[in-house]
Parts: structure tokens; C-alpha cells; sequence
């Protein structure tokens, strides 16, 4: 383990966010077990939130396969070993609640939560099974300008204005 990796994992006991994955792998009845980097790898999680194959809390993550399967996918184990680390960087529980807004705001402008998630394109996208989707581009007229999406209130002119007299 590196000197940066043993700071993480201290960093993370002590803002509470691996005692709480712990917390979490023991109520969801997974095994829990030494992983590379510090990690703790807890396997065959199955409730049913989040929806995805592996997440974080701290440094447990937690995983739908058995531990086998877990460390044999060394881009997805990278990819959560990343958000450990933002863990730290976060001081902990702040970083569900920054995580869940930028998962929010991805949603807005994907259909996504990972692929405008700015933790997630972080920790690295298609290592996290996220595709890589743009946001929508406003329309440009044939002179390469936006087109405005809504039109602008004008002046409403007198009624003998409008005809042209004065």
C-alpha cells in the first residue's frame, strides 16, 4: 500500500465514511474482505439500491459478484478505488450529498446520472460502465450562431403604429 493510499484510508475512518460502508455491508449480510490499496471488498450485495454492480462508501466497496469476479475486473476496482478517494477529499458524508446533486444534474442534461456526473467522468467513465453522452447542443443557425430557444417580449406598439402611420 503507498503512503497516499494509507492517508485515504485514515482520512476515511476518521470522517465516518468506512465505518458507514461497514455499517452497510454488515446489515446487507455481505462478506467482507481485505482488497488491494487499502480497500475492503464486500461482495454479493443484494439489495436492490443503487442500481449498479459496485459502489463506494468509504473505503468498503460493495459488490454484486463474489469476491473472485470483484478483483478480476482491475478497471471497474480502479474506478471505485477513485471514489474512495473523493471520499476523503470531501470529509466523508458530503460527498453523498455532492455526489447525488452532480448524479442530478447529469440526469437534467443526459438522461443519465453518470455521464455528465462530474465524480463519475473523474473517476473514469467506461471504467465505471457510464457511457460517454454529451449534453444536447442548442441549434445553430446557417451563420454557426445559437437560434434562441424562446422568443424575446418586444414593445407593444399603438395600433396606428402597426400599420405604418403616424
Amino acid at each position: 500500500m503507498t503512503s497516499g493510499q494509507r492517508l485515504r484510508q485514515i482520512a476515511n475512518v476518521l470522517n465516518g465514511s468506512t465505518p458507514l460502508g461497514l455499517l452497510i455491508a454488515a446489515s446487507a449480510r455481505t462478506r467482507v474482505r481485505r482488497g488491494p490499496g487499502g480497500l475492503l471488498i464486500a461482495t454479493d450485495y443484494r439489495w436492490r439500491l443503487p442500481f449498479a454492480g459496485a459502489f463506494t462508501v468509504g473505503n468498503v466497496v460493495l459488490f454484486r459478484a463474489g469476491f473472485e469476479r470483484a478483483l478480476a475486473d482491475p478497471a471497474l476496482l480502479g474506478h471505485e478505488e477513485r471514489h474512495s478517494s473523493q471520499y476523503a477529499w470531501c470529509f466523508g458524508a458530503p460527498f453523498l450529498a455532492l455526489y447525488l446533486l452532480a448524479a442530478g444534474w447529469s440526469v437534467l442534461r443526459t438522461g443519465n446520472p453518470g455521464s455528465a456526473n462530474m465524480f463519475e467522468r473523474l473517476a473514469g467513465l467506461q471504467a465505471g460502465g457510464y457511457p460517454d453522452l454529451k449534453p444536447p447542443a442548442p441549434p445553430l443557425s446557417t451563420r454557426g450562431a445559437p437560434i434562441p430557444t424562446r422568443r424575446v417580449p418586444t414593445r407593444k406598439l399603438l395600433p396606428w403604429k402597426e400599420a405604418g402611420r403616424d
